[in-house]
């Protein structure tokens, strides 16, 4: 399935964008397109919200093929890059807002962990948030969300891609709440 051109110009920009580019302490060191800090195994900083509805079922949705990393698989947080300049709550409230349309919600920082894989190297902030809100999904990121519960998550993620970024930002918060 070919990606649209919304999608296309979308990934082109998002590739440009300019991220935090920090060390394995976590320390700044700059900003660099997107793209290049992937292309060159470098460390950016990085934001996964967990949504909750009222019933404690969580939200997991599907990325469109248009994204650079996991293309299609299912996650179970949104968020994505630190902007240059900007907060890991900063980034996290605004990532939250765009991908799922939610906003003015609370939300609760859990810890910061890094994440080392050859094509995905990240500095990540766990947050949370609960929010009945109706979901507006932004087209060119998000193709369709649900909300499962912890058990049923644990269940599909046997069956279908998921990102494993996410995956391990949510087994670092089951943790943590037990």
């Amino acid at each position: 399935m070919a990606i649209s051109p919304t999608e296309a110009a979308h990934r082109a920009a998002s590739d440009r964008e300019l991220v935090a580019w920090v060390d394995e302490a976590d320390q700044v060191l700059g900003a660099l397109p997107r793209a290049e800090l992937r292309e060159r195994g470098l460390i950016g900083r990085c934001t996964f919200i967990l949504l909750f509805n009222g019933a404690g079922q969580l939200c997991v949705h599907r990325r469109t093929l248009s994204k650079a990393l996991y293309p299609g698989y299912w996650d179970v947080a949104a968020g994505g890059m630190v902007g240059a300049g900007e907060t890991y709550a900063g980034s996290a409230a605004r990532e939250l807002a765009e991908e799922l349309g939610i906003e003015g919600v609370a939300l609760q920082f859990h810890e910061r962990f890094y994440f080392d894989q050859p094509d995905n190297r990240l500095w990540c902030a766990v947050y949370s948030a609960v929010s009945d809100a109706p979901l507006l999904l932004q087209p060119e990121e998000v193709s369709e969300a649900r909300f499962l519960s912890l058990a049923q998550v644990e269940e599909d993620r046997h069956l279908y891609p998921y990102c494993p970024d996410s995956l391990a930002a949510l087994a670092r918060y089951k943790a943590a709440q037990s």
